[in-house]
């Protein structure tokens, strides 16, 4: 009885995500994931090259193996270009997998920038940022699980029954586009602070999978995105590292916020943070309420950057989650070469 109350929980997520045109990916570590947040982050690094992997799981308290089960990873590079400025460009590759439907989406996107410096020197500097990103998607549902209505009888489900749907289409393709500005101080080599926005879904490309008739629109709600955070130094060894994120979505918000402690271990770049997060979130006509409080830790040894956080559900889902939400791993890896140019960029 529970397995069969998990799936139609998944059939009602999988066709209430497609009514409401498609809610994005969400990672609670959003600092370590900058090209899924604002394509105006690319190449905004104190490296030459950056590649970055993020994983995320989401409800398995609840959906045990149908839970949502996130896969990203991206590349990108700065290129100087005159005295002070710089392009960026990079791709991004993502997939999201939830239910026992396999209902996925899988994306690719290459993104470019520009960053402009518009103030002070090379250790002190403003610079402003614009970003573009441009690729397509494939979303697509495996019907070799599903159990249908008229398939149960007196709560047993009979599979050889036909459902009586035809030919239902099993996946469809469609172009993305969006745009992103950042602004960011740099303060000193130890301390900076950023504020950027981002417009993802300009197209506002039709996810219905009922294309054949031609009349069927779903189209992808746009989605606006402000964000900020930096870094600033405390104590010999010690940096405050506060963040946050605000996502509108349709019907959606999200907002995302708090912060890291970052201890420097030594003067060769290893550190590590502990931080604490709040995530508030609204659905359609609900109110905006406590979804989750997230932990975090970060640690960073020469090149690399590896963090783990895990959300502690508190929404009214907390009686059938038992509190647990989602488990998330990130991981930087930055290819630094020599550096000709003292600009410390804020660091994701």
């Amino acid at each position: 009885m529970t397995k069969r109350l998990a799936l139609y929980l998944s059939l009602f997520l999988i066709f209430t995500v497609s009514s409401v045109r498609g809610q994005d990916i969400h990672f609670s570590q959003f600092y370590m994931s900058p090209l899924t947040l604002n394509p105006a982050l690319t190449g905004v690094m104190n490296c030459n090259t950056r590649i970055v992997g993020n994983y995320r799981n989401q409800w398995a308290s609840v959906l045990g193996s149908s839970s949502y089960n996130t896969y990203s990873v991206s590349y990108d590079q700065k290129m100087p270009v005159g005295r002070y400025d710089y392009f960026g460009f990079g791709g991004l590759l993502w997939s999201d997998v939830a239910g026992s439907l396999d209902f996925q989406t899988l994306t690719l996107k290459l993104s470019g920038s520009y960053a402009r410096r518009v103030g002070g020197d090379r250790h002190k500097s403003n610079y402003i940022v614009l970003g573009v990103e441009a690729g397509g998607s494939q979303r697509s549902i495996d019907y070799t699980n599903a159990q249908w209505p008229v398939q149960v009888t007196d709560g047993v489900h009979n599979p050889n029954i036909d459902p009586g749907e035809g030919n239902l289409p099993e996946n469809f393709l469609f172009g993305d586009v969006g745009v992103g500005l950042l602004w960011f101080s740099i303060l000193n080599k130890s301390s900076n602070f950023y504020v950027g926005g981002a417009i993802n879904h300009l197209n506002q490309a039709n996810l219905s999978f009922y294309r054949e008739d031609g009349k069927t629109v779903e189209n992808y709600y746009t989605k606006t995105v402000f964000h900020a955070g930096g870094e600033f130094k405390t104590g010999k060894e010690m940096s405050l590292v506060p963040g946050a994120v605000f996502f509108h979505q349709g019907p959606s918000l999200e907002i995302n916020a708090g912060n890291s402690f970052r201890f420097n271990l030594d003067g060769y770049g290893q550190s590590f943070q502990v931080g604490a997060w709040m995530r508030l979130a609204r659905h359609f006509e609900k109110p905006l309420l406590m979804d989750a409080i997230i932990l975090s830790t970060r640690f960073d040894f020469s090149n690399w950057g590896i963090g783990f956080s895990y959300d502690i559900n508190v929404s009214s889902l907390n009686s059938a989650s038992k509190g647990n939400g989602g488990f998330e791993f990130s991981m930087i890896y930055n290819v630094c070469g020599p550096q000709q140019r003292g600009v410390y960029c804020p660091k994701f």
